[in-house]
């Protein structure tokens, strides 16, 4: 059975304006789709836009043009009171930088309860701290560790805390901007399963953010490649990791380092040079390779790759 679109991306664009005569363009045309439970994830480059499209989905920055849908509301446009109440409840995001994301003067309960705190969801403060240790059980920590403060945790801990902080509000969908990046490797392995066992009990959907393919492989559902602020292409984890289909696409997986040390000695990274390429970005449109296998080119371009 079909899942429910959740989330629809059409069209979107962000650009900041630097000067007069200059206009940093970082997002250009982005359109995708997200299904209720799923994960869709989002690789690139550092600069490709990556981050960029999920502030602007959660309107930290106020999108270019495009539209945003929620829920089969439009986000992208002023927000009144219904439109707010929706995107600040029901859409959630852990940031990179745990740390730089919590308020090292308050304790992790109040870190936490910030959200009930804002939109009144608790109606007694036992209500209040059984919420809070309700969800520090579900990620893995204490009851003990909510008198403490942000600091007196591992870097590993505070993701948990920026992550229960965002699951206390039962989103429906959670934006993950690379959330794993400035954690020890075997960390990461414990954030990620943490999220794909919360997604098991709640079937919550995640955008996740990152440039590590081979976690975005290991949890993704499907994933979209980003470059220069455009889609390139985007597929299903199977589509993008065995028939890729863009030139860029397939130079990022090229660059995967094998766990085996022989193969590694005999793989040779593919380069792709957009200023050399013969492709432009710009005039390109999406054409559908299958039901799930799309990619940014023209009639041309395609017919050069095959």
């Amino acid at each position: 059975m079909d899942r429910k679109r959740l989330l629809e991306v059409t069209e979107l664009k962000q650009h900041f304006r630097v000067s007069k005569r200059y206009t940093v363009k970082a997002v250009n045309g982005v359109s995708f789709v997200i299904h209720e439970g799923e994960t869709y994830g989002l690789v690139g480059e550092s600069g490709s836009g990556k981050s960029t499209i999920g502030r602007s989905i959660i309107r930290l920055y106020q999108p270019t043009s495009g539209r945003v849908t929620f829920e089969g509301v439009e986000i992208s446009g002023p927000l009144r009171g219904k439109e707010q109440a929706l995107l600040r409840t029901k859409m959630q995001m852990i940031f990179q930088d745990p740390m730089a994301s919590l308020n090292p003067r308050k304790k992790v309960i109040d870190l936490i309860a910030q959200g009930l705190d804002i939109h009144k969801l608790y109606k007694s403060k036992e209500e209040r701290r059984e919420k809070v240790y309700r969800i520090l059980d579900k990620v893995g920590l204490s009851r003990e560790h909510a008198d403490r403060y942000a600091h007196q945790f591992s870097g590993g801990q505070r993701q948990r805390i920026g992550i229960a902080r965002a699951l206390i509000m039962e989103p429906k969908l959670i934006i993950a901007d690379e959330a794993i990046s400035a954690l020890d490797v075997s960390i990461q392995a414990q954030v990620v399963n943490l999220m794909k066992d919360i997604q098991e009990e709640t079937n919550t959907a995640f955008l996740f953010i990152a440039h590590d393919l081979s976690m975005v492989k290991y949890i993704s559902d499907r994933i979209g490649v980003l470059h220069l602020g455009y889609l390139v292409e985007t597929g299903t984890t199977k589509d993008i990791f065995e028939n890729p289909v863009h030139p860029y696409t397939k130079s990022l997986l090229s660059a995967i380092p094998l766990a085996n040390p022989i193969q590694e000695k005999k793989r040779v990274a593919v380069p792709y040079d957009y200023a050399t390429s013969g492709i432009d970005y710009a005039l390109g449109r999406e054409q559908s390779l299958s039901n799930t296998h799309k990619v940014l080119a023209t009639d041309e371009e395609l017919a050069s790759w095959t």
